[in-house]
């Protein structure tokens, strides 16, 4: 399992690249910027104490384990944006999914005592679910920018993190159902953007 979590996010980003060969700008900040994350959190452990099954469980998945780790890159790059630090068109997906390299590979090393499937396999896929399901709303948005699709478009983009962060506790606290059924909801934005990729790549 730390295996998968330390392979996972290179080998979707290399899987996503040979679809699209977009990405390039901000690559080098992205894996520094991450490495340089990842070295901080590791050091400084845990931001949110987890407690028990409550709020701070919830809290702590979405600071410490699952949801912030991939808003950060994604506030980062839009930063840089605005800034005009790079040409070109955007890739949201591309900057996150570098950034999350050595974020998963120190992940991998700190939670392999742990051996936990939550941690070390669930947690990955949400990441990277998030790294390129928000990325395809906001796609959408700038390749159509209309009232019908701004708003469910924003909607998702605001629900994909929260469901994600959802989806971690309630696997923890045994609940399977209502868990799994999030984990699909924050996914499925993935599938079918790699599937519109695959299919442009055919």
């Amino acid at each position: 399992m730390s295996f998968f979590c330390l392979l996972w996010v290179p080998l979707l980003y290399l899987f996503r690249h040979s679809l699209t060969a977009e990405g390039g700008a901000g690559g080098v900040w992205a894996l520094l910027l991450g490495s340089l994350t990842a070295i901080f959190q590791f050091f400084l452990g845990s931001i949110v104490d987890p407690g028990g099954f409550g709020f701070s469980r919830w809290l702590y998945g979405f600071v410490d384990v699952v949801t912030l780790l991939v808003l950060v890159p994604c506030a980062v790059y839009l930063l840089l944006i605005l800034c005009r630090a790079f040409s070109g068109p955007p890739d949201f997906t591309h900057f996150i999914l570098l950034w999350l390299i050595p974020v998963a590979a120190l992940r991998a090393v700190s939670w392999s005592s742990l051996n936990d499937p939550l941690l070390l396999v669930i947690s990955p896929l949400l990441w990277t679910a998030l790294a390129v399901g928000i990325p395809f709303f906001i796609r959408l948005i700038i390749r159509r920018f209309r009232w019908y699709v701004v708003i469910p478009s924003g909607l998702c983009i605001a629900a994909l993190p929260l469901a994600a962060a959802s989806s971690y506790w309630m696997l923890f606290s045994q609940q399977p159902l209502p868990g799994f059924s999030l984990f699909a909801a924050v996914v499925t934005p993935m599938v079918i953007s790699l599937v519109i990729d695959f299919i442009k790549a055919e």
